[in-house]
């Protein structure tokens, strides 16, 4: 039974012998090597028996040399099925296109999900996913990468404080979280308003609270701006019995409040920054490529797009999009890969522009730490240099910003 197995997958035919003593061209084909069963005589000068489907050229040739006839009568097994399969044209075209049509609206966007936002929120997510090309009907090749839809989408709607997406086969689902200002509330714990850095002060607004400096007055770092304690120097000093009340009596008449104001105020900051003369950069020239790929696994081949560009330097962006099948992920991915020319290049600078790029440098670094309420009157140049072909500077600006530093009172004291 061994030498049968597996001849469904390979194929097998049932011939028939006629002639005197069919038998025999049996006998004479298990001799030859030549795999028979099912062996049966239906008359004294007829047998039939089965072989494979391989064997039927080496059975045609061992007829030639005998008187016997040779029939073929039944046809089994995978090769004839299909054969008798793509011999229906019209039936394969249908399942072909049926499959096709299945691939084809799998990966259709059929719907977008919106949660976790209020409905004028969502509306505004909407019409921006519609300017981005993601609606109900758009083809999920075209679409970009989730994570960049999700960047885009915290961008321009400012309501918005994060914002997951999700593709699930046909589905975007999209679940936000609103960005909610929450107003600190007012602290009445009674506290001074000092300095935070040297400066001289040049404009005051209190809104709550005792001034203890003025304008153009000169601060150092702790120094009392505005004070928390009100009505301790209305007391009459001359006043005997003022100065016959103990310190419990003189407390109960000092109001101690939160102190609230900005004092802005004119700082200084010394910066040190190096500019080289000469630099490299990178720059794509507009030329570019494009491929498409189907990756199934770790084997990747090209469908559209061969050959090397013929570009030095490339600059590769790569999109991996997976095909769906109803609500399955297939293991296949459609890969579009853009090739952009790239090209490096050196620039030199004189010592003024490298003077001015360092200045732009220092600028937007010392804005970046002191906030953007921050303003730089202006910049002077303490001393500059020029050693291993790099500019060297030392620079001062003058900053207005608020200075001000809350520090608590401790009534205890």
């Amino acid at each position: 039974m061994r030498q049968v197995q597996g001849t469904f997958f390979s194929g097998y035919v049932t011939i028939l012998i006629k002639g005197n003593h069919p038998e025999l061209f049996f006998q004479e084909c298990t001799k030859r090597g030549i795999s028979v069963w099912n062996i049966r005589k239906s008359a004294d000068d007829t047998c039939e028996g089965n072989i494979r489907l391989r064997d039927v050229k080496h059975v045609r040739k061992l007829i030639r040399g005998t008187p016997h006839k040779l029939t073929f009568v039944r046809k089994k097994g995978y090769p004839f099925l299909f054969n008798r399969f793509t011999k229906r044209k019209p039936l394969l075209i249908a399942l072909l296109l049926s499959v096709l049509l299945a691939v084809f609206l799998s990966n259709i966007l059929w719907k977008v999900e919106i949660t976790g936002v209020p409905k004028e929120i969502e509306e505004k997510i909407m019409k921006q996913l519609d300017s981005y090309g993601i609606h109900r009907g758009a083809w999920i090749f075209s679409l970009e990468q989730p994570n960049t839809i999700q960047q885009k989408l915290v961008e321009d709607v400012p309501e918005l404080l994060w914002v997951g997406v999700d593709q699930r086969g046909t589905t975007y689902h999209l679940e936000g979280v609103e960005k909610v200002i929450v107003t600190e509330e007012e602290k009445n714990e009674p506290r001074n308003l000092v300095a935070a850095k040297k400066g001289v002060i040049k404009n005051m607004y209190v809104a709550k609270g005792l001034p203890m400096v003025q304008v153009n007055d000169y601060v150092e770092p702790g120094d009392l701006l505005v004070s928390g304690e009100i009505g301790a120097n209305d007391l009459e000093e001359n006043d005997e019995e003022n100065e016959e009340e103990d310190e419990e009596e003189k407390a109960k008449k000092v109001d101690y409040v939160a102190a609230d104001g900005e004092i802005t105020a004119q700082t200084w900051y010394e910066v040190k920054v190096t500019v080289p003369l000469e630099y490299n950069y990178e720059e794509l020239t507009g030329n570019k490529e494009r491929k498409y790929f189907i990756e199934i696994g770790d084997f990747k081949f090209p469908i559209w797009g061969f050959g090397d560009p013929s570009f030095d330097e490339v600059h590769y962006e790569t999109n991996e999009s997976p095909i769906n099948f109803l609500k399955w992920e297939l293991p296949i991915k459609i890969v579009d890969t853009v090739l952009s020319e790239k090209v490096y290049r050196k620039g030199e600078r004189t010592k003024a522009e490298a003077m001015e790029a360092g200045i732009e440098q220092a600028k937007s670094e010392l804005l970046l730490g002191l906030g953007p309420e921050s303003k730089i009157l202006s910049e002077k140049v303490l001393h500059e240099s020029i050693e291993h072909d790099k500019v060297k500077l030392n620079l001062i600006f003058t900053v207005e910003e608020n200075i001000a530093r809350v520090q608590p009172i401790n009534q205890g004291d």
